[in-house]
C-alpha cells in the first residue's frame, strides 16, 4: 500500500518481481491532505476517509490471504501533527502497521520502481515523482542512483499557495517558478555537474498527460504499459492546454481523472520549468512507482 496525500494504492500481487502477475490495483481518492496541507493537519474528512480507505483495503488483504502486507506513508502522514493518531488507529482498527518514511527512503523506492521497469539505460536520467506533498528527484542509471532528494514541493501545496484563482493567472505562475527556483537550487547545483540526457516522470500526472495526448488522437491508452516517449512538442503542447484552461475545461478533457482535474496545473508547470531550467530535449514516462518499488523488494 502506498498512502500518499491524495491518492491510497493498494496492489496485490503474486510471484517473482521481474514477472508478477497482478491480482488487485486500486486507487482511493482519499485526498488526506484537503484544507490542511500546508497548516500540516489532517482534517477531520480527510481523517475519516483515510481511514475508512485502510478498513476496505484490510478487507481485501484478508480476502485475498496475503501473506506478506507493507503499508507505506509519505509526505502528509510525515509532517501531520495527528498523524501518529491516525497510524495508531489503523493499526487498531485494522492490524496494519504503516511505516512512516522520510524522503529519502520515498526516493529509493521510486528508484527501484522505475528500474523494475526497464526504463533506465546506462546515461543519467533525472526521475520525477511528483506527489501530492512532495516531489521526489533521483539522479541515476541502469546500475545506480547518484544523487537523489525529496522537496515538499508537491501538487497539493503548490496548489494552495499559487492556483487559488482559475485559470491560474500569469503573476501566479511568475511567482511560482520563483519559488521552484528557491527551493530546487541544490537540483539545479547537481544537475549542471552531472548532464541528464532523459527526464523520466513516475506515474501519476505523467499518465495524465500521456493519456490526454493519445486520446487527442484518436489512440486508445493503456496503463498497463511500462515505460511511454513523448514527443517533445506533443508535451509542450498538451501541458499548455492544461495551464490555460478553466476547471470545467479540464474536468470535461477525457483522459484526466477528477483528482487530477486542478492538480494537473501545477503538476504542468513543476514540468515545464524542469524542462526548461535543465535544457531537456528527452521525456519519458514509468507507470510504475513507490508501490511496484516496495514490491520488488518484498518478491527479491
Amino acid at each position: 500500500m502506498d498512502l500518499g496525500t491524495n491518492t491510497f494504492h493498494l496492489l496485490i500481487a503474486e510471484g517473482a518481481a521481474s514477472d508478477y502477475k497482478e491480482i488487485i490495483h486500486e486507487h482511493d481518492s482519499v485526498k488526506l491532505g484537503e484544507g490542511g496541507i500546508n497548516k500540516d493537519i489532517i482534517q477531520p474528512a480527510a481523517y475519516e476517509r483515510g481511514v475508512n480507505t485502510m478498513q476496505k483495503f484490510r478487507d481485501a488483504i484478508l480476502l485475498h490471504n496475503v501473506e506478506d502486507v507493507r503499508a507505506i506513508a509519505t509526505s502528509a502522514l510525515r509532517n501531520a501533527a495527528n498523524g501518529k493518531e491516525f497510524i495508531d488507529e489503523v493499526a487498531a482498527k485494522t492490524n496494519i502497521n504503516i511505516e512512516l518514511i522520510n524522503g529519502e527512503q520515498e526516493a529509493e523506492y521510486i528508484y527501484k520502481g522505475v528500474k523494475l521497469a526497464g526504463g533506465l539505460g546506462d546515461q543519467t536520467s533525472l526521475i520525477m515523482d511528483i506527489g501530492g506533498g512532495s516531489v521526489e528527484f533521483i539522479l541515476g542509471n541502469a546500475h545506480n542512483i547518484l544523487w537523489k532528494q525529496s522537496f515538499e514541493i508537491g501538487a497539493a501545496r503548490l496548489m494552495d499557495k499559487f492556483h487559488q484563482t482559475d485559470p491560474i493567472p500569469s503573476h501566479s505562475i511568475n511567482a511560482l517558478n520563483v519559488y521552484l527556483e528557491e527551493h530546487l537550487v541544490t537540483l539545479i547545483a547537481i544537475a549542471s555537474k552531472h548532464p541528464v540526457n532523459a527526464l523520466i516522470g513516475s506515474s501519476g500526472a505523467f499518465e495524465t498527460f500521456a493519456e490526454v495526448i493519445e486520446l487527442g488522437k484518436s489512440n486508445s491508452f493503456d496503463l498497463n504499459i511500462k515505460n511511454y516517449d513523448f514527443e517533445l512538442n506533443e508535451l509542450t503542447s498538451v501541458t499548455d492546454k492544461f495551464i490555460y484552461s478553466s476547471h470545467n475545461d479540464r474536468k470535461a478533457m477525457k483522459g484526466i481523472i477528477p483528482i487530477r482535474v486542478d492538480m494537473i496545473v501545477v503538476a504542468s508547470l513543476i514540468t515545464r520549468f524542469i524542462i526548461q531550467k535543465l535544457g531537456i530535449n528527452n521525456v519519458c514516462m514509468s507507470t510504475y512507482s513507490l508501490k511496484e518499488g516496495v514490491l520488488a523488494e518484498i518478491m527479491t
